[in-house]
Order: C-alpha cells, then structure tokens, then sequence
C-alpha cells in the first residue's frame, strides 16, 4: 500500500528534513538517500525502516543547510583554472567555460555537511526518523481501513446477490421438466416406462443443482471477512479466497440453466473482479 510522511528535525541553526514515500510492493525495497554527514549512520536507517515490513520505500534525508554553510575552496578552484588554461592554450582550445565546468566540482566545495556530526545530533534526527517512520504506518493503516470497508461491501452484495437465487430456482426446475416433455412430445414419443422416465429426469436434473455451490460460496464469503478481521497480513490468503469464490460463481452460471441466475451470475463476477483489483493494492 501506498505510505507517506514528512517531518523536521531542528538543532539549534541546523535543520533537517526527513521525507518517506512507500508504493505496495511483496518485498521491502529500500531506497536511501542521505547527506554525506550521515553515511555512516545508513546501516541503522536501513535497520530502522524495516518496521515497514514490505513495499518499495523511498527515503529520503536533506541537511537544509549544506549550500548556505558551503565554502568554497578558491585557492584549489583558481590552481585548476590556471592549469587547465595553460593546456588550452597550448592546443589553442576555448576555455571560456573552464570556470563554469570547474566550479561544479563537489571536491571545491568544503561545507559542514561533510564532517561527521555529533551523536547527540544524531540521536535528535533519529528520533524525527522514527516519528516519520510512525507516521507512514499511521498513514498505511488508514488506507488499509478504506480498503477493508470497501472489500467488505462488495462481499455483503455478493451475499444479497446469492440471496436473490432461490427466488427462481422452483421456477428454473419446473421449466427445465417442461422442456424435456416438450421435447419428447415433439419427437412423438410416448411408450415409456413411468419409473424409468422418473428416474432419469431427476438424475437429469441433479446436474443442475447449484445447493452446494451456493453453500460454498456463502462459506467462502463469511471466511474471507473472517480473515479480514482477524489477520493484519492477509493479502495472499484473501486472494486464495477471491479465486475460491471464482469456482463456485463461475460453476453456478454453468448449472443456471435460467436468464434470470445468470444475471445474478454476472452481477457477483462483477462484485469479485472489483475485490481483485483492491487485493493487487495489499498483496
């Protein structure tokens, strides 16, 4: 799921800006970025934000000050124009933009943010890390709590859809015997034996019943809320489930026999491939 969170860490006239942004991803994937000041402190950092567990994580530490308490190194910079213009014009080259070109090497520029900073600093910025780390989680379980109300109405209209079945089911029977009578009666034929007949009709129409079907279905539903509730990773789980539920929609638009079923059929496979979506934001 997507995360994010911005904070501040001041030190008397030194401020830094902690900045964290999270994409769903299975795996933690870690992007660190951080002043030079704090390279040393990148292994702790990256031991920080696994409590984050998983996702593509970027972050993100700016020491504020770094270009105002920059200096610049005049006596390197004007040593290393001087030579590079000798060699210029010794090959009668353009060396206009020399100045330009140099001045944009990091090595010339001696600012604070190079120099290690003292522990209780750190001890400061981590403690703004750690609240920005809170915050993205603060800021996922929030997400989670909209996805979870929205898979649960999707479930609860799949409910009533499967709820509206039975209503035609009489019907679809008595018509399904009709048909058969019908086509007998229009193939002219007539000396059959009752029981035999009897027989066959309800084997017949055993293929075309969806109780058990309906039954799983209902299981699988009151299972997926279940886990919903009870499990804080369950992405993968809940997609086991969704294709569950697939089986058992999908068997029962085969067993309708009846238009009225298999716009009910259609309606819940619209309802699932909605809970499919969301589950791609959580596994």
């Amino acid at each position: 799921m997507t995360g994010y969170a911005k904070c501040q860490a001041t030190i008397g006239q030194k401020r830094y800006t902690i900045e964290i942004k999270t994409l769903n991803r299975k795996q933690l994937d870690l992007n660190v970025k951080l002043p030079s000041s704090l390279r040393s402190h990148e292994l702790e950092v990256r031991t920080m934000l696994t409590q984050l567990e998983r996702g593509k994580v970027d972050f993100m530490l700016t020491d504020e000050n770094a270009a105002t308490a920059a200096d610049l190194n005049e006596a390197l910079l004007l040593s290393r124009y001087n030579a590079l213009c000798r060699l210029a014009a010794q090959v009668k080259a353009d060396s206009s933009q020399l100045l330009n070109s140099l001045a944009a090497s990091s090595d010339l520029w001696n600012g604070g943010s190079q120099q290690e900073i003292p522990e209780e600093e750190w001890e400061t910025i981590k403690a703004s890390i750690s609240q920005a780390i809170a915050q993205t989680d603060q800021f996922r379980t929030e997400e989670g709590a909209v996805l979870q109300r929205d898979f649960i109405s999707h479930i609860d209209l799949i409910e009533q859809l499967l709820g509206q079945i039975p209503a035609y089911e009489t019907e679809r029977i008595a018509t399904a015997k009709e048909r058969i009578y019908r086509y007998m009666a229009d193939a002219d034929i007539h000396n059959v034996d009752a029981n035999r007949f009897e027989q066959e009709l309800i084997y017949y129409l055993e293929k075309f019943d969806i109780t058990e079907e309906k039954v799983r279905l209902k299981k699988h539903l009151d299972y997926f809320r279940q886990t919903l509730a009870t499990e804080p990773t369950c992405g993968k789980k809940l997609g086991f489930v969704a294709q569950e539920m697939g089986r058992e929609i999908n068997t029962t638009g085969s067993k309708a026999n009846h238009v009225e079923i298999q716009r009910i059929v259609v309606a819940m496979k619209d309802e699932l491939e909605k809970i499919k979506e969301q589950l791609g934001n959580v596994l």
